[in-house]
């Protein structure tokens, strides 16, 4: 924990004032923030260094140390964009959506939508897309935050962007919001790269190594009968994103064991193609 705590108060705090800034500031004060941060975070640090050697293998350790500066870098810039939002003077979002068909698919049931993300760089941008191109209802679905300043600031942020917000994995009743949602054919975006104990999890293998993906998206899918859609984002640069849709993927409503684990590794080898296509879009500062 401490200061260095990439996803505490302290740090969304000072994003928060650089959003707030002249916008070259705002622009290109972030990634040498989040280099600094960089060099004084070893615990995060020596975390996505890990993950890069599972995605690209052991290189050099310059090319590595530019690799890991690089994710610090485009974290800072990616919450900064995000909180501009509530600056009042941000520009728009630009984002360019390939495989926007495969959502088209999905909507096409009737029954709602779950979007499956990750800490992907600018996942927001998820919602934000789709909402504005086709005027859907989007909630976001997240784990609550245990550093209340920091949840406060980041939500109220995701608001100012017309995102719908709920908290879910505190009780037996946190679903129900996701599950009266889809059944108004809504559309619900969670993310699926963390699982913390004791989260209900599907185990798969992800790089060649065993990892943990949430049951809960795939449980509320077989119940509202509503298509997952694995989606992920890369920033191509200042307020600007690619989207990535891939087909989507049908849970029957009472699926068996067997069915669940198949689902995960699809959701898994389409987050893995993803990384290894973007591997400093990964904001996965835990090892594992």
């Amino acid at each position: 924990m401490g200061l260095f705590t990439l996803e505490g108060s302290f740090w969304r705090r000072m994003a928060r004032l650089g959003a707030r800034g002249p916008r070259w500031f705002s622009r290109l004060a972030p990634p040498v923030v989040g280099v600094l941060v960089c060099a004084a975070a070893p615990a995060p640090r020596g975390a996505i260094a890990r993950n890069l050697r599972r995605v690209r293998g052991k290189r050099g350790s310059l090319r590595e140390g530019l690799d890991v500066a690089r994710v610090f870098a485009t974290y800072a810039s990616c919450l900064t964009e995000v909180l501009e939002e509530d600056a009042g003077h941000a520009r728009a979002v630009e984002t360019t959506v390939h495989g926007a068909e495969h959502f088209e698919n999905a909507r096409g049931d009737g029954r709602g939508v779950v979007l499956v993300t990750a800490h992907t760089a600018g996942w927001e941008s998820v919602g934000h897309a789709f909402r504005l191109r086709r005027g859907l209802p989007i909630l976001i679905a997240t784990s609550a935050e245990t550093d209340l300043a920091a949840r406060q600031i980041q939500e109220h942020a995701r608001s100012a962007q017309g995102l719908l917000l709920t908290h879910v994995g505190g009780d037996a009743l946190s679903g129900l919001a996701l599950m009266g949602h889809l059944k108004k054919a809504g559309v619900v975006a969670l993310q699926i790269d963390r699982a913390p104990a004791p989260m209900r999890a599907r185990e798969v293998t992800l790089f060649g190594e065993p990892f943990r993906l949430p049951e809960g998206p795939l449980r509320l899918a077989a119940l509202c009968q509503a298509p997952v859609v694995p989606v992920f984002t890369a920033r191509l640069g200042y307020r600007q994103y690619r989207v990535e849709a891939s087909a989507p993927i049908r849970v029957s409503r009472r699926p068996r064991d067997a069915e669940l684990d198949a689902v995960a590794r699809s959701i898994a080898l389409a987050l893995e193609n993803f990384v290894r296509a973007h591997p400093t879009q990964w904001f996965h500062f835990k090892a594992g």
